[in-house]
């Protein structure tokens, strides 16, 4: 039996579970997706313990995906994001999978990636959406309530720009794409975008995927935008993860019906 996991702290949340076992049933794998939960000062132990144990992959999420960099070899992306959530334990191979997941949930829904784009957060979400998007040649504008993180962040990726949450509406009247990196409509229905700045020829994801439909999607989709909820990303790092340890073509549908199905 091959066995896959999730190192975090807390993990007890996470949907990952569900979405993998879904795609080792439909395959007909022997395999299972568990969860850990190290202490902080544990996290390089369990790290080398999984590698000892012959564990075949890690998913690594809060607070563990800038420590993880010390342990692994990252490949060029991850290393330039700064964050690794994939590793591939016989190699010891770190990739950050969450830019691969904002990428693949506008191309599942059609969206080019050409033009302007403004991420929304300078955190981990938001540094993934950056180079995701400035690697696709897009011109990035980072907008976040310290500026101070985003002109760090604009510093680090290709063709970027920093800018306040002030200059949202200047930003998005010409904008193609926009990404909601924050935490913001988790847990109020609040938007970190005014309303009045949407507009029809945008394409909006929130990374927030509880609720599925936060303010932000519902004004976008008010004023005409294609419109992509959190889900899509997590199932689409989900699916690169999969495909990154297993060789194989992960089976969307089912991964993401499990998924939806614990939403």
């Amino acid at each position: 039996m091959q066995v896959f996991g999730l190192l975090g702290n807390p993990v007890g949340h996470s949907l990952s579970p569900p979405m993998h076992e879904a795609a080792y049933d439909e395959l007909g794998m022997d395999a299972r997706y568990v969860t850990f939960e190290p202490a902080p000062d544990d996290f390089a132990d369990a790290v080398e313990g999984a590698r000892a144990l012959g564990i075949a992959g890690l998913n690594v999420t809060i607070p563990f995906k800038r420590d993880v960099l010390a342990l692994v070899d990252p490949d060029p992306l991850a290393d330039r994001i700064g964050a690794v959530n994939t590793v591939d334990v016989p190699t010891m191979t770190g990739y950050n999978t969450d830019a691969v997941g904002v990428v693949r949930a506008f191309r599942h829904h059609d969206v080019a990636l050409t033009g302007t784009a403004v991420v929304v957060g300078a955190g981990g979400a938001g540094r993934a959406a950056a180079f995701a998007l400035a690697d696709e040649g897009m011109r990035v504008a980072i907008a976040n309530r310290t500026v101070d993180r985003a002109e760090a962040l604009a510093a680090d990726v290709p063709n970027a720009s920093a800018h306040p949450l002030s200059a949202l509406g200047d930003l998005l009247a010409d904008a193609d794409v926009l990404v909601n990196a924050t935490s913001v409509g988790m847990e109020d229905d609040e938007s970190p975008v005014p309303a009045a700045a949407l507009h029809a020829d945008l394409a909006v994801l929130d990374a927030v995927y509880t609720p599925l439909e936060t303010r932000l999607l519902r004004e976008a989709a008010a004023a005409g935008a294609t419109t992509i909820d959190g889900a899509w990303m997590l199932l689409y790092q989900g699916v690169a993860a999969f495909e990154r340890w297993t060789g194989r073509d992960a089976p969307v549908d089912s991964m993401n019906a499990a998924l939806r199905a614990r939403l």
